[in-house]
């Protein structure tokens, strides 16, 4: 399997691929390039047991390519946290260079990798780090900071993995596993003021719908 085929993989996977189908159009958006290349390689997955593909629906994961997509989501997000942790890395610089790294690691330095690290529960933006093909994401009352309402509490639980926002979230301080209270939420899809630490922190509606919460 080549490097486009994991970046397929590990996208498909991050829309959901491994419960439900994921179109066409969502894998082209997040990879940035046409729906034609999409269908291309969909086919190529699918010859390879990787995925399932349903005309004009999109694809869904099988059993072997939600394994392999969670290979390399574990190597991109142990990196993550190297990164991040030793060699002082943003959150954006981080997702850059694991996304290289993910790709050439073997699994005798992923598994030493993983020994020296303690075994992190999740990158550094939130993401849970899968392992040994049978991961289940944590159970929780999750929402979308933008669904909550003012006065609701909550934790933050994951940012996604877009280098923009990681560069924005970063900039404003605003920390992940750490809980927050909603004060208040602009008119009209604006802005969302919280609390965290003793601090105000002021988010755009755009920003506050690609966070994950955990409601209190």
């Amino acid at each position: 399997m080549n490097q486009h085929q994991e970046d397929y993989l590990k996208t498909i996977y991050s829309l959901g691929g491994d419960k439900e189908i994921v179109s066409n159009k969502a894998i082209a958006y997040e990879l940035g390039i046409s729906p034609a290349s999409v269908t291309e390689m969909l086919g190529k997955l699918a010859k390879s047991g990787l995925a399932e593909v349903f005309p004009y629906k999109g694809a869904k994961l099988t059993a072997k390519g939600v394994k392999a997509s969670q290979d390399v989501a574990l190597s991109h997000r142990l990196w993550e946290v190297f990164l991040t942790k030793f060699l002082g890395y943003t959150l954006s610089e981080a997702h850059e260079d694991a996304h290289c790294l993910e790709h050439v690691a073997p699994e005798r330095l992923l598994r030493r990798l993983d020994k020296f690290l303690k075994y992190p529960e999740h990158c550094p933006h939130g993401e849970e780090i899968p392992r040994g093909g049978n991961y289940r994401p944590r159970a929780g009352n999750y929402a979308r900071l933008s669904e909550l309402m003012a006065g609701e509490r909550a934790k933050v639980r994951k940012i996604a993995e877009k280098r923009d926002l990681l560069d924005y979230i970063e900039r404003l301080g605003l920390k992940i596993g750490v809980e927050i209270e909603v004060e208040k939420i602009g008119e009209y899809e604006g802005s969302v003021s919280l609390r965290q630490g003793g601090r105000t922190i002021v988010l755009s509606h755009k920003a506050a719908k690609q966070i994950t919460v955990e409601r209190l």
